[in-house]
């Protein structure tokens, strides 16, 4: 009997779970210890990133011979330029990132995965090791968006780059799960390899965060 790719990924977001609350920016900034340079470093190291992984979700989309996962893929291209648009306003209130190494690589990790990605991943798995981590990356952006408002006196337009991705979106989480399930259904999908995308995912976005809370500490 084929796997459920709702259980997959039950199984990986549990193995995950313990390291989610290892970042140590996010509550640096929900309760206003952090100092309000690390909004101009968020903002500049997210413009890079958005506009690398808009050109890596098309080039998964366009190498993947799956319609399911071509979907997936597809979908999530057009958010990064949109979010990528929405950091101009954080840009504009806080002035340049006058940080000593730009950009930061541990902030570039990420994106660099991504990439590596879009030319060795195979489809399924991928989308596995990106999904499973969505739910985290989400409530960050969610408690970083309170904590910008609260304590740092940001607008909405702002705060419109956390407020996007802290949003729940069920249609990306369906166009996720046909991918896995395509995957899982033709025998393709390697669980090790999915496991292995998400821990790898997981551990490039702690290193973010991590990097920018060593640099600003509280």
């Amino acid at each position: 009997m084929t796997r459920s790719a709702r259980k997959l990924l039950d199984e990986i977001q549990d193995e995950l779970a313990p390291r989610d609350g290892d970042n140590r920016l996010v509550p640096l900034i929900t309760a206003g210890r952090a100092p309000r340079a690390v909004f101009a470093a968020l903002a500049a190291e997210e413009k890079l990133i958005t506009l690398s992984d808009w050109r890596s979700f098309h080039a998964l989309a366009a190498r993947a011979d799956e319609p399911h996962a071509r979907t997936f893929f597809g979908g999530l291209a057009p958010g990064e330029l949109q979010a990528n648009g929405m950091l101009d306003a954080l840009l504009a209130a806080t002035g340049p990132d006058h940080g000593k190494d730009l950009p930061r690589a541990g902030c570039q990790a990420y994106p660099a995965y991504v990439a590596w990605l879009a030319l060795n991943g195979e489809s399924s798995a991928t989308a596995a090791g990106i999904f499973a981590n969505f739910a985290a990356f989400g409530r960050y952006c969610r408690d970083v968006a309170a904590g910008m408002r609260e304590h740092y006196g940001f607008t909405g337009t702002q705060c419109a780059f956390f407020d996007f991705f802290a949003a729940d979106v069920p249609e990306i989480e369906e166009q996720a799960l046909a991918a896995i399930q395509a995957g899982l259904d033709a025998h393709r999908l390697d669980e090790r390899e999915a496991h292995r995308c998400a821990r790898l995912f997981q551990s490039y976005e702690l290193l973010f965060w991590n990097t920018l809370a060593d640099e600003f500490p509280g």
